[in-house]
């Protein structure tokens, strides 16, 4: 069965200047937030999850709105200064990137007087930052959470497809059924399954089977 022939009913997002991403559970609220924008009901807004997972929502962000993605090691006071009112900014990694915790505290002020849009991304809610700033503490505590979940299984099959197609790959629906019954619950999971079955299929030369992924995985296992 080719590619083309093999569905999952889940709702495609325009790229938006980042790669697709499909609506799912996991994600739903997430979607939610970026189609409210501009009408977000608080300036700042913070999301939730592992990188993998959240950089393709922050890049569609920054693609609807225009957002700007800031980068630790030329950020700056200055900088944020001659930011004008409605500015989007997107601000990745934000709880282990190494931002300056004045700068972040500053930018967090400044979406309230100049009414600055703010997409703060990370890994784990505020409380669980390494922050020696007391206010910069208390102004994230502030901020509203937005998590995005665990992908269950029809979302991870999806992503896979796409994969394994950007590869030139054609996999059998059960085949990957097999798959995706066999790996973590995450993105990161799912592309790594996905670049050892297609490191064994080139190796060995074989179609990809049951049995082809079982010693994939098997291989991954036994590097690890």
């Amino acid at each position: 069965m080719s590619v083309d022939q093999l569905t999952f009913d889940l709702p495609h997002r325009a790229a938006l200047g980042a790669e697709d991403f499909l609506v799912s559970d996991c994600n739903v609220a997430v979607v939610k937030l970026v189609d409210a924008w501009p009408d977000w009901q608080a300036p700042v807004q913070l999301l939730i999850g592992r990188p993998r997972a959240a950089r393709p929502i922050s890049c569609a962000c920054a693609g609807r709105s225009g957002a700007v993605a800031l980068d630790p090691a030329h950020l700056g006071i200055a900088l944020l200064d001659r930011l004008v009112s409605g500015s989007s900014i997107v601000v990745e990694d934000a709880d282990r990137a190494g931002y300056d915790e004045k700068t972040l505290f500053h930018l967090l002020n400044l979406a309230r007087e100049k009414r600055l849009f703010v997409l703060l991304t990370a890994r784990v809610s505020p409380n669980r930052w390494d922050t020696s700033l007391a206010d910069l503490t208390s102004r994230l505590s502030a901020v509203p959470v937005t998590e995005i979940g665990t992908p269950d299984e029809a979302l991870l099959r999806t992503v896979m497809l796409k994969q394994f197609a950007d590869r030139q790959l054609d996999i059998d629906p059960k085949v990957l059924a097999f798959l995706a019954l066999r790996i973590d619950r995450s993105l990161e999971a799912a592309a790594a399954a996905v670049e050892a079955v297609d490191r064994a299929a080139l190796r060995s030369g074989r179609k990809i089977s049951r049995q082809l992924v079982a010693e994939a995985l098997q291989g991954t296992a036994s590097a690890e």
